[in-house]
């Protein structure tokens, strides 16, 4: 017995313990929860994950677009300075060397305006500040001359243009009877003035026409290849490009200068009735009674502006006109004091003195050593204030007018040059031309008492003062409106080569009533031996010009207080008129121009009645003077 419960219990001992040891293992192992057996570690922190960041977006953003426009404006001052100063040497010293180097400088020109015209495409649809906006649709039209794409066209083109300029600044007439004497175009220039000689004008007025036959091929190829690169711009044709820049549609452009002109066309014909009247008695039958006036009696090359007829045409029994020439050499005058006495008129309403650099740097004359562009121009060099004129300037009423109109544009630039370089310019482009044309419209017999250039007892009658006057103004308008109509003609295709000078003929009589003294062929290229068609210069500007400069006068006289007839008024030494103006002036291109006209006109409408008001006397003179006449032609 007592063994058996012996062993029995040997056996249940190691049993239980076995037992005990599964029990705790499973209890240690499958507990939920269970207790620790050690200290807890912290748990880590719950992982985070960043939003995704916003999409880019699928275009160029307005940042893009400024940093476009930064870069571009940079690029576009320095390359502009450079091709200005190459081309005032190579019109202050024709050489083969300086053509070739204004050659390049264009040719570089073109090739920059081109590509970031190109690279500012793909802004377009970005939206942009009013401002930003602007200087991109200025940089579209940041070209006179607009470049192929192909850089061998490029090339040809900027060689062209080069060289047609530098042809009519070199052009000598050298007729036979001189034996081996030429004549330049102020030699010519200065016989159709003041000849009375019929067959003597004829002459003068042929020698020089006929020289720019050697031009009419190389501008039938300056077509071709200028109008490919207004096609790269966007543009039908360089017509179109130029009739774009003003802040209208190109048909409507068209439409306003049309406008404008049926304003002050009956002032013209009248003008032209009386001029034609009056000519009969100096040339006779030569004159027709009914028809065009021959283009060399008008006492001027193209027979835009007309007072150096003036002795011809005068009203009889009132006296005598203004005579400046006879008083510039009485009180010896030089060309730099006639400069002077402008910049005299600008300082008076309270504009800054010229530059010390203006002097230093213009050109005041024709050299005697050198070939030279005599063209009266005016330039920036810098854009920051590098001002000077080009003249060739002649002792007479015309140079004294120039001088003006010239001054007027240093002024412009002067007035802007702190503003970003595409606003660096007019309103628009007539703007830029009627600045020294409305401070000429002061030089009254009033104000050429006060600065000794008329003797005080000297009376000028209303009438006398105002038909010298309108030979120069009213006579020009329809030039004016001409040249660059002939031109969209030409660039649109629908003048052919063949006939350039017809058509040429066919606008001139149409609207000028004038005629050429000797029979024209399609050989002869005539709008050629006008500078601006050569040298590639827009002339609806000027034409522009002409209306504008009146509305500036008008309301530039109401600033000062002036209130009898418009012509007698002048606001010479009146610097709250010089305050308006230059307050218009600082503008430059930065807004619309019917904003600018408003700041300074107060109106956004350009508009003739301001001349026909300034006229209003004369018109009543010539109508009862030509009311026997036949007019028209």
């Amino acid at each position: 017995m007592s063994s058996f419960r012996s062993s029995r219990a040997r056996v249940l001992r190691p049993t239980l313990a076995i037992v005990s040891s599964l029990w705790l293992s499973a209890t240690l192992t499958s507990c939920t929860p269970c207790e620790p057996v050690g200290p807890l570690k912290a748990d880590p922190p719950p992982s985070v994950t960043p939003p995704p960041p916003p999409p880019k977006p699928a275009g160029p953003t307005e940042a893009d677009a400024r940093a476009f426009m930064a870069d571009t404006e940079t690029q576009l001052r320095a390359m502009w300075s450079y091709a200005q100063r190459v081309q005032f040497a190579q019109n202050t010293n024709i050489t083969t060397d300086t053509e070739q180097l204004n050659a390049q400088a264009q040719e570089q020109v073109m090739e920059l305006v081109s590509k970031k015209i190109k690279e500012a495409a793909r802004f377009d649809a970005v939206q942009l500040s009013t401002e930003l906006r602007r200087k991109f649709d200025l940089l579209k039209l940041a070209q006179d001359l607009p470049a192929p794409a192909d850089p061998s066209e490029r090339a040809e083109l900027a060689q062209l243009a080069a060289s047609m300029e530098t042809s009519y600044g070199k052009a000598k007439y050298c007729p036979p009877r001189l034996k081996g004497s030429c004549l330049t175009i102020d030699d010519l220039s200065r016989t159709l003035s003041t000849s009375r000689n019929y067959d003597e004008l004829a002459e003068a007025w042929s020698g020089w026409h006929d020289l720019a036959k050697t031009l009419r091929g190389s501008y039938v190829r300056y077509v071709v290849l200028a109008n490919k690169g207004a096609q790269n711009a966007g543009y039908a044709d360089v017509g179109a490009m130029w009739r774009s820049r003003y802040d209208m549609s190109e048909d409507a452009f068209a439409a306003e200068v049309e406008r404008l002109w049926e304003q002050v066309r009956p002032l013209y014909e009248m003008l032209h009735c009386y001029t034609r009247m009056k000519l009969r008695q100096t040339y006779g039958s030569r004159v027709p009674e009914n028809g065009p006036i021959p283009a060399h009696l008008l006492g001027n090359m193209w027979a835009q502006e007309w007072g150096n007829i003036y002795p011809l045409v005068a009203v009889p029994g009132k006296g005598a006109g203004i005579n400046l020439k006879a008083k510039f050499q009485q009180k010896k005058t030089t060309p730099i004091e006639l400069v002077k006495m402008g910049e005299s008129f600008f300082k008076s309403v309270g504009f800054d003195p010229l530059p010390d650099t203006f002097w230093k740097r213009s050109m005041f004359v024709r050299p005697k050593d050198r070939e030279v562009v005599c063209h009266a121009s005016a330039w920036d060099i810098t854009s920051r204030g590098d001002l000077r004129i080009k003249m060739c300037i002649e002792l007479d009423d015309d140079n004294f007018r120039t001088v003006h109109h010239e001054l007027g544009h240093n002024y412009y630039y002067w007035y802007y040059r702190d503003l970003p370089i595409l606003f660096q310019q007019g309103a628009n482009d007539g703007f830029h031309e009627a600045i020294g044309d409305a401070i000429a419209l002061s030089i009254t017999p009033s104000y050429l008492q006060k600065i000794g250039l008329l003797d005080a007892s000297t009376q000028i009658d209303d009438t006398t003062f105002l038909l010298h006057d309108a030979l120069e103004h009213v006579a020009f308008l329809p030039f004016g409106k001409v040249l660059d109509q002939w031109r969209w003609e030409v660039f649109s295709g629908k003048v052919r080569p063949e006939d350039y000078n017809k058509r040429w003929w066919e606008l001139r009589t149409k609207y000028q009533g004038v005629a050429p003294p000797v029979a024209r062929t399609d050989a002869d290229f005539d709008p050629g031996a006008k500078y601006h068609i050569p040298s590639n210069v827009p002339y609806a500007r000027y034409f522009l010009a002409r209306i504008l400069e009146f509305q500036f006068h008008r309301a530039l006289c109401q600033a000062a207080g002036y209130s009898g007839p418009l012509h007698k008024c002048s606001i010479y030494g009146n610097q709250a008129a010089g305050d308006k103006m230059k307050a218009m002036l600082q503008l430059g291109s930065s807004k619309p121009w019917p904003e600018a006209l408003e700041a300074i006109a107060g109106t956004q409408k350009m508009d003739g009645a301001a001349m026909l008001d300034y006229y209003a006397p004369l018109i009543t003179f010539l109508k009862d003077q030509t009311k026997s006449q036949k007019c028209g032609w």
